[in-house]
């Protein structure tokens, strides 16, 4: 049971489906698991911890000024959310296929040099995590029951897969981020969600 304010009312939490973990369990992740659904063996990951570990993201990313994060999602769910918390704050961002080199290789014309990786799944996003670890920026990710946390600085725990989810953390994120920063505008959750 969550005992202090949450970021989001648990309600909004639980209607996301940001608990929702997979049947997959690594030993990084299995002290954020609250239980195991006995009917179809998802794990199903403790809301205090989740809200813990959002706020400590949204903590790390204000660290960092919006020009120097660079967002990255493969996974077409976060798309929109990805994308949009990316504008919302002013970061760079890569949505689909990451580039090769992007932040490695100073020759190519895009090369870039963020100071933050923030990445929305560590598994489906390895080769973003790789260039990042090489060039020693630091990671946030979005991880799930099933993800490692190699490698990884800060990791918010959360169902990286739905739409839902995704939107629901990005959307908190920029908001925590704009507040952070001394800036106040109203963000609707839906402008995030798929």
């Amino acid at each position: 049971m969550v005992k202090e304010k949450t970021l989001v009312p648990v309600e909004t939490y639980l209607e996301s489906g940001i608990q929702v973990g997979t049947k997959f369990k690594t030993k990084f992740m299995q002290q954020y698991i609250h239980k195991v659904n006995p009917k179809n063996g998802v794990a199903i990951l403790d809301l205090e911890k989740v809200d813990q570990k959002l706020k400590a993201g949204a903590n790390f990313l204000a660290k960092y000024k919006a020009e120097d994060i660079l967002v990255v999602c493969r996974r077409e769910n976060g798309w929109k959310g990805a994308k949009k918390f990316a504008k919302t704050i002013g970061a760079k961002f890569f949505v689909g296929r990451y580039p090769a080199g992007i932040i490695t290789n100073s020759q190519l014309k895009t090369f870039m040099e963020p100071k933050l990786m923030f990445v929305a799944d560590p598994r489906g996003d390895k080769n973003a995590v790789k260039d990042a670890y090489k060039v020693n920026i630091p990671i946030l990710a979005l991880c799930d029951s099933n993800n490692t946390l190699r490698n990884i600085d800060v990791a918010i725990v959360c169902n990286n897969k739905g739409a839902k989810s995704l939107g629901l953390v990005y959307w908190t994120l920029a908001n925590e981020y704009l507040k952070a920063t001394g800036q106040k505008v109203k963000l609707e959750l839906e402008d995030f969600i798929e």
